[in-house]
């Protein structure tokens, strides 16, 4: 852009940051006429004004921004850590983890056996693919929940589920990983190579559940709402800014963390609340950023590849949500209608795809990271809508927030998704 050529550095930065949630501001009030969530609108935002569309952002920027993806990851991840109260856990906990590790196992096999079947691609790619694929992004669908502000046992589960997802998902990633060092540079495999993963996973998760454990006895000597917010921030940037030392993800740690405080604490819900209106805009970049890095002229390169990967992953979800639910004893809304809400996949699928492709080959490593940042994008399309549609299905829609949305203004800023009221616009 011509104006860009007049504007010192800091200038240009402020205000293509501003450009992002003005984007994303603009196109959730576009989706948003169309009944979509509203992070479908920051997803295409970020679409159009990055570096292969209208060229507002170009792609060093972006690339200087995927440290947004561990901080908002650090959020999400201790927002849903306060659903693992171990009340919640003895009520329903084992049938949850069977649905779970079905339906995110489910997707892996279906995915690494369709590429290995179909495509005859290295059994590496395959499992390394069909691990990323095992992972659901919370973020969204937990948007979603709380837009249309769904309750009861349907999204109680689903709410569970997406938590554990990633979970699993990680430590299939690191089998995989381990399995795929051995196809493809066997001289490199040692003890260390395996175990030290392991141990940075384990360290984090302690860290973090030791850090719920300080900021409760902080309680008695910090009272005002602004300086826990404040500590709860240096505590999440900590852990995410550690883990990012060691190669692993944020999400177990913060999840720990924010699981721990739930449970120690009497005043959960007041600093859950707080950290929610403090999180919008890192999130909102987050889906910003995600819609960014979408590589549109690459996607004729994963062709067939990625088309079949999109819809068997949502196929193996489905299956293995379903037959989780029917072997645990569900009740028949969640039978037919969870695995419709699994869609999403975006932050955690991102970051696992960056490790994965430097564990293979250069062409194969492309190929992977093309199909999950494309994917990505079009699945935190099509998945919020999918989400909405289960609720609906499922009877677990608010009808008074039904009626109340149709009084009101829409509302702005991704406040809607992930807190419980709603700011005007």
């Amino acid at each position: 852009m011509s104006l860009a050529l007049h504007l010192n550095h800091t200038s240009l930065v402020i205000l293509e940051l501003a450009a992002m949630l003005l984007s994303a501001f603009g196109l959730s009030r576009i989706t948003k006429l169309l009944k979509l969530p509203n992070v479908t609108g920051y997803i295409l935002s970020g679409i159009l004004i990055g570096p292969h569309c209208l060229k507002w952002i170009d792609a060093s920027m972006v690339e200087n921004m995927s440290f947004v993806t561990d901080v908002a990851l650090a959020f999400i991840a201790f927002g849903v850590g306060k659903y693992f109260t171990w009340s919640t856990l003895r009520k329903s906990g084992a049938q949850v983890l069977v649905i779970t590790v079905l339906e995110a196992l489910a997707a892996a096999a279906a995915i690494s056996a369709a590429m290995l079947l179909i495509f005859d691609l290295p059994l590496s790619f395959s499992l390394l693919l069909g691990a990323i694929g095992a992972a659901t992004a919370p973020a969204s669908t937990l948007m979603t929940i709380r837009q249309y502000k769904a309750k009861g046992h349907f999204v109680d589960t689903i709410l569970q589920v997406v938590a554990l997802d990633d979970a699993v998902a990680l430590l299939a990633f690191s089998v995989c990983a381990t399995i795929s060092q051995v196809t493809e540079s066997p001289e490199q495999l040692s003890a260390a190579s395996i175990l030290l993963p392991i141990a940075y996973n384990v360290l984090a998760v302690a860290l973090g559940a030791g850090m719920a454990l300080a900021l409760k006895w902080s309680e008695r000597h910090v009272r005002s709402a602004y300086n826990r917010l404040l500590m709860v921030v240096i505590l999440l940037l900590t852990l995410a800014g550690l883990c990012a030392a060691v190669d692993v993800s944020p999400l177990l740690a913060c999840m720990a963390l924010g699981m721990v405080h739930a449970n120690v604490t009497e005043e959960k819900d007041l600093l859950f609340k707080t950290v929610d209106e403090f999180t919008p805009p890192v999130l909102t970049f987050f889906f910003v950023v995600s819609g960014m890095r979408l590589n549109v002229p690459a996607l004729a390169t994963a062709g067939v590849v990625g088309v079949v990967y999109f819809f068997v992953r949502i196929a193996g979800k489905y299956f293995g949500a379903t037959l989780g639910a029917v072997l645990t004893g569900e009740e028949r809304s969640v039978r037919r209608y969870l695995g419709m809400a699994l869609v999403p996949q975006a932050g955690v699928s991102i970051g696992l795809a960056a490790l994965g492709e430097r564990m293979l080959s250069p062409e194969m490593g492309d190929l992977l990271s093309t199909i999950i940042l494309s994917s990505a994008v079009l699945y935190e399309i099509a998945g919020p809508a999918l989400a909405k549609l289960s609720l609906h299905l499922a009877g677990a829609l608010n009808p008074a927030a039904q009626d109340d949305k149709k009084k009101q203004p829409a509302s702005a800023g991704l406040s809607d998704g992930l807190q419980a009221r709603e700011s005007h616009a």
